[in-house]
């Protein structure tokens, strides 16, 4: 069409009147400028409302009134470029901005068609405005960008599972990149369970939402669990299009509360520890004070040796009764002077016996090996956790070898191995021919419930109570491991600087004997209280007996200056032995007591201890052990 200048006049005439109706009330902001001035030749009803310039005054303009100012020099220079272009009539469509009568700056999008008007050439413009599709690709890409900062992982994916949408918390849980996920399927990518799967997509298509715990793998392999919310999205006819799926990394949550049903059933195990270890106690306390009093009176060597089998049994039951206690409640044991070569003999013999046949158990310590300060059933568990572990990792067979040396920690050293303290030390080694262990679960083995065995065959709190055991009695550890060869743990334990004391002239003397002194005995255990007045009296000394506290407290006010000591359990109904301690005290302050328990509570001790009490005997104790704590206490 060809149009002179007047056309774009008001319309005086017939011929161009649906043109210029069509150009004036188009919505979309419209314009006609000369190419060569730049000129408005034209502008139609809705560029005047949007850009606010009146239509005499709109014309009054150029292109660049319109511009921005620092977009001028590209337009200058986009011009020139497209000269040829827009003369061979050529349409082009940029982005750009404009500027309205106010100054505000718009976002347009505007296409050029070249006009012949005449002998010049006009350009009609249409401005389609841009800032309402800014405003929500804005608004698209902030949502984006707050579903990227969620912890969860978002994923969109269609009903034939294939991912749509992937957001960084997806990233960070499953490990694959936005590139490598779109357009994969889930089921390749995380697969777990198909049909706990399955059986959830069902349930999703059938009520629109689903919810659950879903076990997943990650792209190193490692297993995750997931809460899993998913949604059913449908398009505007109401069919299902895709599936919105919200998952919730669990798998630290599932560890804490396993870790925390566990410490339930150890406080549960700790509850019934303390409860059974003073029956216990109880029943191996006259057992080990009746054999000391029957050596006296049995003759023979097969006599002897029985005692021996009786003695040596009941010792054990008690250190196996402070194992318990230890492990359960942390109790801290009686520290005294030990040489370590006796608890490596004694442990090999326990593992020849019990360990199976193709495990070849060895022993090598030097024979000048230092005494250390420690308690020997805490040391023991030790090695024997140690052991049992070396035991396990040889499932086809292979070597253990348990023994200690001398060693001494210089700077070098200690600075290498942290925790460790400068001077000699007793170094006892456990070693085994088995599996090893990769780096990776080396740093773990000592975080409590940590396992590598299979379930229901190991707890995860075997090392974590050796390591605690091994700094509470100052020393530390050392590890080596190598798949396929073996492993090899080292204990390190301060030495001591004292003499043995087994080869003291005064510990292997005969306890001291009474002189008539008379004792209160209180225990509510008959057998108890039985085995104190024989090995009492035996011994000279005058004996009283009541079975609770009440009772001990009616005698001890009729007798108070007659009894020169008071041995009374600390468990008992009526008044228990705190209570009596108190109790006597309040009568008189300088009365000699002796507190025996299965379990003494660190409150109990602390309470007696304010009492003035200085004597607590561990139950079970031999006749020997209360000769020499009655002793103590009458000098006091």
């Amino acid at each position: 069409m060809t149009l002179e200048r007047e056309t774009w006049m008001p319309p005086t005439g017939e011929g161009d009147v649906g043109f210029h109706l069509m150009f004036d009330q188009n919505p979309v902001p419209m314009w006609v400028y000369d190419h060569e001035t730049l000129a408005f030749l034209a502008v139609n009803n809705a560029a005047v409302e949007k850009y606010g310039w009146p239509r005499e005054e709109f014309l009054t303009l150029t292109i660049e009134d319109v511009l921005p100012r620092e977009d001028l020099p590209f337009f200058r220079e986009y011009r020139v470029n497209t000269a040829h272009e827009v003369s061979s009539g050529r349409n082009a469509t940029i982005p750009c901005q404009h500027r309205t009568r106010t100054g505000r700056l718009i976002d347009i999008e505007s296409t050029w068609h070249v006009m012949p008007l005449g002998d010049r050439m006009g350009v009609l413009v249409i401005n389609c405005d841009r800032s309402e599709q800014k405003q929500i690709e804005e608004k698209i890409r902030e949502q984006a960008s707050l579903l990227d900062l969620a912890a969860d992982a978002i994923v969109v994916r269609d009903l034939d599972h294939r991912i749509l949408f992937w957001n960084q918390g997806a990233e960070r849980l499953y490990g694959w990149s936005t590139e490598e996920a779109v357009g994969a399927k889930t089921t390749d990518l995380f697969a777990g369970d198909a049909a706990v799967f399955a059986q959830a997509f069902k349930a999703l298509l059938d009520r629109g939402i689903w919810s659950g715990e879903l076990q997943q793998a990650r792209k190193d392999g490692r297993e995750v669990s997931v809460n899993s919310r998913w949604t059913l999205v449908s398009d505007d006819a109401g069919r299902p299009k895709s599936v919105l799926v919200f998952n919730t990394d669990m798998t630290e949550t599932k560890k804490l509360e396993s870790q925390f049903l566990r410490a339930q059933r150890l406080e549960s195990i700790g509850t019934l520890a303390s409860g059974i270890a003073h029956d216990l106690n109880n029943i191996l306390s006259p057992i080990l004070m009746s054999v000391g009093m029957l050596r006296n009176t049995v003759k023979g060597a097969s006599a002897e040796r029985m005692l021996g089998i009786i003695e040596s049994s009941a010792e054990r039951g008690a250190g196996i009764v402070k194992q318990v206690l230890t492990f359960a409640r942390g109790v801290e044991g009686e520290r005294v002077l030990l040489q370590p070569k006796h608890l490596i003999g004694e442990l090999s013999k326990i593992m020849a016996q019990t360990f199976p046949r193709n495990i070849d158990i060895q022993t090598q310590f030097s024979p000048d090996l230092w005494t250390v300060l420690g308690d020997a059933t805490q040391l023991h568990q030790v090695l024997l956790n140690l052991s049992v572990n070396a035991r396990d990792a040889m499932s086809g067979g292979g070597t253990l070898t348990i023994g200690g040396e001398n060693v001494d920690v210089d700077a070098h050293f200690a600075s290498m191995n942290p925790g460790a303290q400068l001077g000699p030390h007793v170094a006892l080694r456990v070693s085994d021919t088995g599996s090893g262990m990769s780096a990776e679960t080396m740093e773990k083995i000592f975080d409590p419930f940590f396992t590598t065995k299979e379930v229901g065959k190991g707890t995860g709190l075997g090392l974590a109570t050796v390591i605690g055991i091994v700094k509470s009695h100052g020393g530390f550890l050392t590890l080596q491991s190598t798949i396929g060869v073996g492993t090899v743990f080292k204990v390190f334990v301060p030495a001591s600087t004292q003499a043995e004391q087994s080869n003291s002239p005064a510990e292997a003397a005969a306890p001291p004997r009474g002189n008539g002194q008379r004792i209160l005995v209180v225990d509510d255990e008959a057998a108890i209280r039985e085995a104190l007045v024989s090995t009492l009296e035996v011994n000279g000394y005058h004996v009283f007996t009541a079975e609770d506290g009440t009772d001990a407290l009616a005698l001890y006010f009729q007798r108070r200056d007659e009894i020169a000591l008071i041995i009374t359990d600390i468990s008992m109904g009526q008044m228990d032995g705190v209570a009596l301690t108190r109790a006597v005290k309040k009568l008189n302050p300088a009365a000699r007591i002796i507190v025996s328990s299965g379990h003494f509570q660190k409150e109990n001790t602390s309470i007696l201890n304010g009492l003035g009490v200085k004597e607590l005997l561990d139950k079970p104790y031999s006749a020997d052990k209360l000769l020499r704590c009655v002793a103590g206490a009458l000098k006091q």
